[in-house]
């Protein structure tokens, strides 16, 4: 007879047969005998956080950044909700979570207990699956299957809550180590594109004289060989690439073949060549509304494929010609396999065909929209990450941001050139992501620069995880663009809601520099323009967490700009269009 061990034991086998190295989590009374059998694995490592919340974030930056699961471990009740937006995050931006919760006792449930709540019920929305466990028997079984649902498919996150009672009691457990066995997708399926579909792709691309790459989060989500492979594409076809937010680093950033980001803030090239298009070419991307923006408008004269894996977001908001359901290695490894086999020369035969294509998208870059007017007197936000790519982009550094104009500037500015590299909040835009994603991304990377991309408003939220950064000795930079306001919010006031600024400008913040050393770690202010250079390479250089508090332009606004409601070739770029009416309609949908 095999030995019997408890709930609790069995939770940490589970964790050491999936080859989990780190748990980010907060104890509490209904995990307790989780957290005194902890000392038990030596080869786990709990990362303490100081809010469940941030918690989540970290496990989602290391997930993203090392493209393992991550694994976050919360107490019943508050511990649970706590968590939620993580989870929520995690879901809207396809990232593997296991979550692991405690519950009060089986025979507790239902009776509003001490800290009690219905976490199945309330974590159903934003998990791609969730169980309660209410025998221990059936627990190994819950977690191996948790794992597997994380990871496959369209990755995302999932809860198992677990009763108190059932972590004490025993049971026999036979390590199966079936995942061990079986080849590990990660967000792939295990299937074939026919050659039939390649076929359709490739002649849709032969007739096409406006073609465009539209790539996403699913390129870096199926992992770095998919990146390689669309790199191989492109230089098969000379087709011009865009980028979702998300997608950014799939295809390097400074390479003339990319038009930048597209969308609410993407580059005029980019939303223009979206919109005059004759082919558009999915690639692991959703179609969300910050892409789209008036939808029966959208890219109206194009033939339209889409590759997903996940086949509900294929024709969920814009119809197309042509789906292929797969992942995106399988389906790049099979299209560049076709290419080279029946197309060899297609680079060179179908230059002519495109060549006024390109004419037309180097006269939108004529147009420099990226471009701003600089100042000797105040620092420029988008100057202050222009120097900070300068200054980090020989070090492969990880960026992680906020939401808000920030998070907007890093994405035009920072060129990045490397998939996982870049960690930010899309789907559901969440405040106080980036530091806590911050450490995630760290302890995945210990010795590489993290920095953290912030605003004021937004670090704030989760500020309290500094002290999980400096307790864990993770050097991570966070860099604030501190304009005293909200500034999205600020911005959406002044072009959209008649200059109405309430309640966006915080009156009391604190001292960054003070709060810096209050933690523990060092603080540093630049006020001026001429004092970036310096004061980033000391940030750089710096062993120990730093908060950055860079002085920026309180009243810049982060250009170019789809207004709400319109189409993709009607485009704020700058000051002097900000006067143009934006209807009712367009306001409601920010």
């Amino acid at each position: 007879m095999s030995k019997l061990i408890t709930g609790a034991e069995i939770v940490f086998r589970c964790l050491e047969d999936q080859g989990v190295d780190f748990i980010f989590g907060y104890p509490g009374g209904a995990v307790l005998p989780i957290y005194d059998e902890l000392k038990n694995h030596k080869t786990i490592k709990h990362i303490l956080a100081r809010h469940e919340q941030g918690a989540g974030h970290a496990a989602e930056g290391y997930a993203r950044s090392s493209g393992k699961p991550g694994v976050v471990l919360v107490t019943s009740g508050p511990g649970a909700t706590n968590v939620v937006t993580a989870l929520t995050d995690a879901y809207m931006d396809s990232v593997p979570l296991v979550c692991i919760s405690g519950q009060v006792p089986t025979h507790l449930i239902g009776t509003d207990a001490f800290q009690e709540c219905d976490t199945t019920g309330i974590t159903r929305p934003c998990t791609k699956h969730n169980w309660l466990v209410k025998d221990v028997k059936d627990l190994a079984r819950v977690i191996d299957l948790a794992f597997e649902i994380a990871t496959t498919g369209r990755p995302g996150p999932v809860l198992v809550d677990i009763p108190k009672d059932i972590q004490f009691k025993k049971t026999e457990f036979v390590l199966k180590n079936k995942n061990k066995n079986k080849k590990q997708f990660n967000g792939k399926l295990n299937g074939k594109v026919s050659n039939t579909e390649m076929d359709k792709v490739i002649n849709m691309m032969k007739k096409s004289s406006r073609p465009i790459f539209y790539t996403g989060g699913g390129v870096i989500n199926s992992g770095p060989e998919a990146s390689k492979l669309l790199r191989e594409l492109v230089s098969l076809t000379g087709f011009p690439i865009t980028s979702t937010l998300q997608g950014l680093g799939a295809y390097p950033g400074d390479d003339p073949l990319f038009l930048g980001m597209l969308g609410m803030h993407g580059t005029y090239e980019a939303n223009n060549a979206m919109y005059g298009c004759d082919l558009m070419i999915n690639i692991g991307a959703r179609f969300d509304d910050r892409i789209t923006g008036k939808v029966d408008e959208f890219s109206p004269k194009s033939k339209k494929i889409h590759i997903d894996i996940d086949p509900s977001s294929i024709g969920k908001n814009i119809k197309v010609d042509l789906a292929v359901v797969s992942d995106v290695e399988s389906f790049l490894k099979a299209l560049n396999k076709r290419f080279k086999e029946k197309n060899k020369d297609f680079l060179n035969s179908n230059k002519s065909n495109i060549s006024t294509w390109w004419k037309d998208i180097d006269k939108w870059r004529q147009k420099k929209s990226l471009s701003y007017k600089n100042s000797k007197e105040v620092i420029k936000p988008q100057y202050a990450v222009q120097r900070l790519y300068e200054l980090s982009k020989d070090k492969d550094a990880y960026i992680t941001t906020e939401v808000g104009q920030h998070q907007m500037w890093a994405a035009q500015h920072y060129k990045f050139n490397k998939p996982n590299r870049w960690m930010t909040s899309g789907g559901l835009g969440t405040m106080g992501y980036g530091l806590p994603a911050a450490v995630g991304v760290q302890v995945a990377n210990p010795g590489k620069l993290v920095i953290d991309i912030a605003g004021e408003a937004s670090v704030l939220m989760t500020m309290q995880e500094m002290s999980t950064a400096v307790q864990y000795k993770l050097p991570i930079k966070i860099f604030i663009l501190n304009n005293q306001y909200m500034g999205m919010v600020r911005q959406w006031q002044e072009l959209l809601h008649e200059k109405n600024y309430s309640e966006s400008y915080t009156a009391a913040l604190p001292d960054f520099v003070k709060l810096a050393e209050a933690y523990g770690c060092v603080g540093i202010q630049a006020k001026k323009p001429d004092e970036l250079d310096e004061k980033i390479n000391e940030m750089i250089s710096v062993n120990k967490p730093v908060i950055f508090d860079c002085l920026v332009d309180p009243m810049e606004n982060c250009f170019p700009m789809i207004p709400s409601g319109k189409p993709h070739n009607q485009m704020l770029l700058g000051p002097e269009d900000e006067k143009e009416e934006v209807s009712d309609e367009g306001k409601t949908l920010v």
